[in-house]
């Protein structure tokens, strides 16, 4: 791929006009994450509308130099920020632009700078900054840029590349960082815009215009799984979440800090930023009339928005009920790892109980798995044989049905859930996904923690061991070796597909070799390569 050393005024209006694109593509999934800090729940909206405000002044700026649309950037975003994210995000281009002041075009180094520049602007104009939000991204991704640079690359593509994988990586760490996330089981709204703005301008760098007409961008996967609480009505004892209330302040010789001050004991979420002569309020009050006094004493007050923030809550309750699958039966997994946790997310799993190998989850984790699940009819799929009793243990601590699938491996889980009906009834289904176990055979690679002799095979402290459906069946001197003796056990002339999940210890250039050793092998099969992030097992193989 072509170097890039520099980038002009154009090309970062550009970079950004594509990645605004992407964004929108993913609003109503972002809008869908929001939970925090009450549900005004439309971060994705928000974020594009401001994206495209932003952009419009871009186009109209008569100067072209990185510096100068940068200022265009930060002025368009001003003036058309939406909502807690938008405000947020117009101080991310103010920050920008400072750090690009001017700059005719600017260098990788230059770029990690202005990125560091807008995390800082960001964070001073939050009265109270949290953790786990956008604010939390955006700083990672900016410091992986620093980083780069101080290591000496001086490639754009490659730092921005670095720093859109920071900022993944940080997006899927939100709920460590936020309780309210890590309880939904979604990642920081916020986040995940800054993430998929940064990677629609990798993208465009890149020359993957054409591909970003044909996909949509990565939600990205929080690393704490777990399944999401059933939506509850608002009951009349709770606190009302309030209005939202935002608007474009416009006078002379306004003071942020002070109006800051003002507003700080009259709501939450308060955002103050701006110029002595326009400044973008934005706050969650129960009393919006009292902040529009106080404002038209100071100027002309312009896009005012007053939300009820109870009637969106209510909005957004009925809008998780929608996306909720129509069955009146859930599956619960055990699973560790997040690739793992990715696949059984995609196949319908309504919740994964985090555990495996070595870290089997207790009888109340899977129970209050089995609580949150959005039906009265739940199967659990324990995925190793340590874990089927306890597992067996929470119908007599619930009220709902409860069916045991007894899956002993990760493959044996995917079959089952595979082999969901969802139009079929709770107990049929239970009979087909237990009944699709046979059709699958497992692998798991791992390296031995001490010397042994057992099944006839003499095996030395960390040496690669393989597992045929939960029994040992070989070592070698490699994880390739173990994995060829043990195919070399099985009727292959009868299989047609397998899955490899490899580990977190496993590099991917190494997964790709064995997958290409198996290829080569068996060319009549189908093979399919998959992150599973697993610890412990270097590979765990499906052969169907």
């Amino acid at each position: 791929m072509k170097k890039i050393d520099n980038v002009a005024g154009q090309d970062l209006r550009e970079m950004f006009s594509a990645a605004t694109t992407w964004l929108e593509k993913s609003s109503a999934d972002i809008d869908a994450l929001n939970v925090f800090p009450v549900p005004d729940g439309d971060t994705g909206t928000n974020m594009m509308l401001t994206m495209r405000s932003t952009m419009e002044e871009a186009y109209r700026a008569p100067d072209h130099s990185a510096s100068g649309v940068a200022h265009a950037m930060a002025k368009g975003a001003l003036m058309g920020a939406r909502g807690n994210s938008g405000v947020i995000l117009s101080q991310m281009w103010r920050g920008l632009a400072e750090g690009l002041e001017g700059k005719e075009s600017f260098t990788a180094a230059d770029m990690a700078e202005a990125l560091v520049k807008s995390a800082v602007v960001a964070y001073k104009g939050v009265s109270n900054p949290v953790e786990g939000t956008m604010l939390t991204v955006m700083k990672d991704a900016a410091n992986e840029a620093r980083k780069q640079v101080k290591q000496g690359t001086d490639d754009i593509i490659v730092v921005l590349e670095a720093t859109v994988t920071a900022a993944g990586e940080s997006v899927a760490r939100t709920p460590r960082l936020l309780k309210v996330l890590k309880d939904a089981g979604v990642v920081d709204a916020g986040g995940q815009g800054i993430y998929t703005l940064l990677e629609g301008a990798l993208r465009f760098l890149k020359g993957e215009t054409e591909l970003m007409r044909l996909r949509k961008p990565q939600i990205i996967v929080s690393e704490l799984p777990l399944a999401a609480p059933l939506p509850q009505t608002a009951g009349v004892d709770e606190i009302p979440f309030g209005y939202c209330t935002e608007f474009l302040l416009k006078g002379e010789k306004l003071e942020t800090e002070t109006i800051r001050k003002r507003l700080e004991k009259k709501g939450e979420s308060l955002i103050v930023v701006g110029d002595e002569s326009a400044i973008r309020i934005h706050i969650h009050t129960l009393d919006p009339g009292n902040i529009i006094q106080l404002a038209v004493k100071l100027g002309t007050l312009h896009q005012v928005s007053i939300r009820n923030m109870d009637e969106q809550h209510q909005n957004f309750l009925e809008m998780q009920k929608e996306r909720m699958p129509t069955t009146d039966t859930a599956v619960i997994v055990v699973a560790s790892g997040d690739g793992l946790i990715d696949v059984f997310g995609s196949l319908g799993a309504a919740g994964v109980v985090p555990g495996g190998q070595t870290m089997n989850p207790s009888t109340k984790d899977i129970l209050l798995a089995v609580e949150n699940a959005p039906s009265d009819n739940v199967i659990i799929l324990p995925n190793n044989k340590n874990i089927i009793l306890t597992a067996n243990q929470v119908q007599s601590l619930t009220q709902k049905k409860i069916k045991v699938v007894p899956t002993k491996t990760i493959p044996q889980g995917v079959v089952a859930l595979l082999a969901f009906d969802y139009e079929a009834d709770f107990k049929t289904n239970a009979e087909i996904m237990e009944k699709a176990l046979s059709s699958v055979r497992t692998i798991e690679v791992t390296r031995s923690i001490r010397a042994t002799k057992i099944n006839g095979l003499q095996i030395k402290r960390r040496q690669p061991i393989g597992l045929l459906d939960d029994e040992l069946a070989a070592a070698g001197d490699t994880e390739l070796d173990v994995i060829d003796q043990i195919l070399d056990k099985l009727d292959m002339e009868n299989a047609e597909v397998i899955t490899i999940y490899y580990g977190a210890d496993t590099e991917a250039d190494e997964a790709e070799q064995v997958s290409a050793s198996i290829t080569k092998q068996y060319p009549q099969l189908q093979i399919e390569l998959i992150k599973g992030n697993q610890p412990h097992y270097n590979y765990i193989i499906s052969v169907e």
